[in-house]
């Protein structure tokens, strides 16, 4: 009996001894990779295979030197732009602008509208002239200077661009949210040089596009959320400052993080970053006084970057595919860079709190809206006339400040001319 009791301790200490050395095994990369993608396709994961991969995915952060409380994603991270009123994140709603909502509600809607109105050409020294310009800049980090860049050089080429709009990228490698804070910041410093270097005075710029990111984030939403939206308030506060005619900034989060090796900003970070965007533009509609229209300029979405991977979204066509980034799964590769900068394109020729300031009257630029459908008809303090067709009016998705019944309810309507 003694002699049978042994012999079963000796063979579960075996074989525990044997679980462990599996469980300390070399992890196998294109295992764990092949693991990866079929979660990102939407299989289900046996618990034998999602421990695998969490395991993957920690002994990377540690290789990588990533921070030891970074957490991991779920399953599934629904885009922003498809959760509705009712679905939860983290306790957080759905939509751009929360409610399931992607449009602006109709008091910042006017509001915005408002500020619109006092965009127009101005001279070095702030004053309004026909021959002046309005100035466009971007301010963050090295994936949107890589981005914006790209988007510049087609904007620059487009028709479609008032040749009034100078584009400016103050974005720059390694400066996120935390480094541009300080309102002594070395960013701000290169800013105004490239902005002198572009022949662009600090009166002449009105409207900004702000990509939301820091480096290394770590912790809960409230955790990291919070620190971002307090960086980028600074930020905000900085750039009202420093740019005393600034209007409108558009607001960004970053585009898909599932590929990231390393610590940089992975999933669920880059996904949360979008609920750092909207807490500030939520408190500015609430009449946050450290957002009034004297300390910051207005808040709105610009095109909401995120898809889930190959998954996709459900308002247009964006996929990312590991193609689609560089070697660190983070920055964006020409095609990841293309793709941001034609969203950027599409959504300042398009969406109507931003195609005002951004593109040339209709008469001036060759155009496919002809006289097939009435389209209303905006025109600012310096004959930016620009149409706004009614199917621009009814459509959802990428373009957050349009959405049915919420599109520009202006006074004249009347058909668009040839």
């Amino acid at each position: 009996m003694n002699r049978t009791v042994i012999t079963s301790l000796l063979l579960l200490l075996g074989f525990a001894t044997l679980h462990g050395q599996q469980t300390n095994a070399p992890i196998d990369l294109n295992k764990a990779r092949q693991l990866m993608e079929r979660r990102q396709r939407g299989e289900t994961l046996t618990s034998n295979e999602r421990a695998y991969l969490e395991r993957a995915n920690a002994e990377r952060r540690k290789q990588q030197g990533s921070p030891a409380n970074q957490r991991l994603p779920r399953e599934r991270l629904v885009p922003l732009t498809d959760m509705s009123a009712s679905d939860r994140y983290e306790g957080e709603d759905g939509g751009l602008y929360g409610g399931g909502r992607n449009s602006p509600p109709e008091g910042h809607r006017r509001a915005a509208e408002a500020e619109l109105g006092k965009i127009r050409p101005l001279n070095a020294e702030g004053q309004p002239d026909d021959e002046g310009v309005v100035g466009f800049v971007a301010i963050s980090m090295s994936n949107a200077t890589q981005e914006f860049s790209r988007f510049k050089q087609l904007a620059d080429r487009s028709p479609l661009r008032s040749p009034r709009v100078v584009i400016v990228d103050c974005a720059q490698g390694g400066q996120a949210m935390a480094e541009w804070a300080p309102a002594d910041g070395r960013p701000w410093d290169e800013a105004r040089r490239r902005l002198a270097a572009a022949k662009l005075s600090l009166r002449q710029v009105q409207v900004a596009w702000v990509k939301l990111a820091n480096k290394g984030p770590t912790g809960s939403i409230q955790e990291h959320g919070r620190r971002l939206e307090r960086d980028t308030l600074a930020v905000l506060q900085n750039a009202k400052a420093q740019f005393p005619n600034l209007r409108i900034v558009y607001l960004g989060s970053r585009t898909y993080g599932g590929f990231a090796i390393g610590g940089l900003n992975p999933e669920p970070y880059a996904y949360e970053s979008a609920f750092a965007a909207r807490w500030l533009i939520q408190r500015q509609i609430q009449g946050d006084p450290e957002l009034a229209l004297m300390r910051a300029p207005l808040l709105l979405w610009g095109p909401y970057l995120w898809a889930e991977g190959s998954k996709g979204r459900q308002v247009d066509s964006l996929v990312w595919e590991r193609t689609d980034f560089g070697a660190d799964g983070v920055h964006p590769s020409d095609s990841g860079r293309q793709k941001v900068a034609e969203l950027l394109l599409k959504f300042f020729t398009s969406d109507p709190l931003a195609k005002p300031w951004f593109t040339v009257a209709p008469s001036a630029a060759t155009s496919t809206d002809t006289l097939e459908e009435p389209s209303t008809i905006l025109v600012n303090h310096v004959g930016f006339p620009t149409s706004i067709p009614r199917r621009f009016q009814d459509q959802q998705g990428i373009f957050p400040s349009v959405g049915g019944r919420e599109g520009l309810d202006l006074a004249v309507s009347k058909p668009t001319c040839p």
